[in-house]
């Protein structure tokens, strides 16, 4: 499928009500375990989403669409969420979330970008050139590898319990 910017919207604009279907009021056993290590928790991803919500990507695509020579992306700092999350309830992350999510969608609208604008170019710390539309495909796939992310994260909560049904169920093998 090519990229369109409706097509993408369609995602975006859902991705806040599906975690919160998901997530809201249930126990924290869900939402606060990793996978082991260095993982993150369901709570952990969402206020990576958050994060991303905040520096990532409006803001790369606001130094995309201008008009200055120096369109290089500050670099995003993944574990930001550790630290800004902390002593807020997943309530407050998913409302938060939310909120911050209609914002992006409704200033990226306003843009009426058009096919030229999607070809423009921005400088990413490690990638080097990247298109808008490129910034802004990946932000839809960022939002269901993270939906993916939860489901594993929660899934592997059961694993022992699943006993030989483990077999079947290839999320728990991952």
């Amino acid at each position: 499928m090519n990229f369109t910017l409706e097509k993408s919207i369609e995602i975006l604009e859902r991705t806040p009500g599906v975690l919160t279907a998901l997530l809201q009021n249930i126990s924290d056993d869900w939402t606060s375990r990793n996978e082991g290590g260095e993982t993150w928790s369901v709570y952990d991803i969402i206020g990576h989403l958050i994060h991303g919500e905040r520096t990532d990507w409006i803001p790369r695509a606001d130094i995309i669409l201008s008009k200055k020579p120096n369109r290089n992306f500050e670099p995003f700092d993944r574990l930001a969420q550790l630290e800004e999350s902390k002593g807020k309830s997943l309530t407050q992350l998913l409302d938060e979330f939310g909120l911050l999510r209609k914002k992006n969608i409704e200033y990226l609208r306003s843009k009426k970008l058009t096919g030229k604008n999607l070809e423009e170019k921005g400088i990413h710390p490690a990638f080097g050139e990247v298109t808008l539309s490129q910034l802004l495909s990946t932000w839809v796939v960022h939002d269901l590898n993270h939906i993916a992310q939860i489901s594993r994260v929660m899934a592997k909560q059961y694993k022992a319990e699943v006993g030989p049904w483990i077999e079947y169920l290839k999320i728990l093998q991952v």
